[in-house]
């Protein structure tokens, strides 16, 4: 099942999407409160599918998935090829930093560059949303946890990123963290680490690879941060980017006003933002 959030007539609602179609969820709260409780509202979303009225898709505005996420967490340096590209070594220990939930975006509105922070770079990644909440996941119970997936932009300040050791302010600018179009639910993925993924910037291809190749996976990741904290629904977790950044590139390419970054996973659907100057 695809869940999205969209702006309906009086406010953020949930919806479900069928192929170019969309349905109402015929629930009234936020996606998070749906995912806290899916096993019990599960049917009454399936109800809502059988006779809800559905409307184009291309006639609704949608937003991000979880407008107000806990925690957002993203994983650095987990692809061996941006591993290279970032002249590093490859980690001993999983290496984490959140973003601020006000980075959270649609997957298709703009990106603000801001006047403080000009070098905006993008990262195409994977994002896994937690359902069931919990600490000390076991790395084979983890899937277990993961409630869905969607496609997300790690967008980037590489100045505030690099100027300290700490990288979270470079991640956490507002509008920089694009997800979405919606969430595919975990059953609807066959196996999460064989899928291609890619991003584009004004159609030119800058990174292409597949989540095979992640450092550490998906369910290592859970495993490791339930370690250290309590995952809630509606988290989110970015699980890495791989190589071919612009900040990589020789000369480097940051992004600027009237660039169009999309970003693809295979199955998840695509996100695609236009980039602005700050007003």
């Amino acid at each position: 099942m695809k869940l999205c959030t969209y702006q309906g007539a009086r406010g953020p609602r949930v919806g479900v999407v069928v192929e170019d179609r969309l349905v109402d969820a015929g629930f009234d709260g936020p996606m998070t409160a749906l995912i806290a409780g899916w096993g019990e509202l599960r049917p009454r979303v399936e109800q809502a599918l059988e006779v809800g009225d559905a409307r184009p898709l291309s006639q609704v505005t949608l937003l991000a998935p979880v407008l107000r996420p806990g925690k957002i967490f993203a994983i650095g340096l987990n692809y061996a090829d941006h591993i290279a590209e970032s002249q590093a070594q490859t980690p001993e220990h999983q290496v984490w930093f959140t973003k601020a939930v006000t980075a959270v975006n649609g997957p298709f509105a703009p990106v603000t560059i801001a006047r403080t922070g000009p070098r905006v770079d993008y990262e195409v990644e994977l994002v896994a949303v937690i359902g069931t909440g919990g600490r000390n996941v076991p790395e084979d119970r983890a899937a277990e946890h993961i409630f869905g997936y969607c496609v997300g932009n790690d967008v980037t300040e590489r100045f505030w990123q690099h100027r300290t050791p700490q990288w979270s302010l470079g991640k956490s600018f507002d509008t920089h963290a694009p997800f979405g179009p919606w969430i595919t639910t975990a059953d609807a993925v066959a196996d999460v680490h064989i899928l291609d993924l890619s991003c584009t910037v004004n159609g030119d291809v800058r990174q292409s690879s597949n989540t095979r190749h992640l450092v550490f996976n998906v369910f290592q990741q859970i495993a490791h941060l339930s370690q250290a904290m309590t995952l809630e629904p509606g988290d989110l977790i970015f699980t890495g980017t791989p190589g071919g950044v612009g900040a990589a590139m020789t000369p480097r390419q940051f992004l600027k006003p009237g660039d169009v970054v999309r970003c693809e996973v295979e199955g998840l659907g695509h996100i695609e933002n236009p980039f602005v100057a700050e007003a």
